[in-house]
């Protein structure tokens, strides 16, 4: 018995067989495939992040009051925050273009 297949054929008695499919499809049997479905989460994962660190670094910034403390700490996490961002956009871009020079994906874009 096959209880983790991907697609399972029942047959019933006496009539046609029904087959069942899993939620992966043919994609997810390489490695390659399993990271282009992994950065369709990742990526707008990190945007809500990214989102949220701003608007707390903004948030410090706009209560520090004229303390000088916190508008760095402020400071800092928009910065780490845009920082983060750009990394994120350049790995998913040399991943991109590792991809296409190697023909594992369909381009760059």
């Amino acid at each position: 018995m096959n209880y983790l297949a991907q697609s399972l054929n029942i047959s019933n008695e006496g009539g046609t067989p029904t087959q069942i499919q899993g939620p992966l499809d043919d994609s997810v049997s390489t490695l390659g495939g399993i990271i282009t479905k992994a950065l369709g989460f990742i990526i707008p994962m990190a945007g809500i992040i990214l989102l949220f660190v701003l608007i707390s670094g903004g948030y410090d910034y706009m209560m520090s009051q004229g303390n000088p403390e916190k508008i760095k700490a402020g400071q800092g996490k928009i910065t780490a925050g845009i920082i983060g961002f750009a990394l994120l956009i350049a790995s998913f871009l040399i991943i991109r273009l590792i991809a296409f020079v190697f023909g594992l994906g369909g381009g760059i874009f």
